[in-house]
């Protein structure tokens, strides 16, 4: 099964890509270390990012590991880099 979901970018996850968001298909459930190679197959720059972005699907932080994340048609799944302080 896959659920067509929307990939929002944030700052240079964004830059990165040349997006905002997108409709992406994925199989699910998916862990969500797979849905972040995914993610870097079909933008291998954000390869940047690696071990320092977080995921959050349905505005719910994902660690990127082994764990199991449904996704329904829709959903909203964020890749979040690192934010710079000030």
């Amino acid at each position: 099964m896959t659920a067509q979901v929307i990939v929002l970018y944030f700052a240079k996850s964004a830059q990165l890509t040349g997006l905002k968001e997108e409709l992406v298909d994925v199989p699910t459930p998916i862990s969500s270390e797979d849905l972040w190679a995914l993610l870097l197959r079909k933008h291998p720059r954000l390869v940047a990012l690696q071990g320092q972005v977080v995921l959050a699907v349905r505005q719910q932080y994902v660690a990127i590991d082994d764990q199991l994340v449904t996704l329904e048609d829709r959903d909203e799944v964020a890749v979040v880099p690192p934010l710079s302080g000030g």
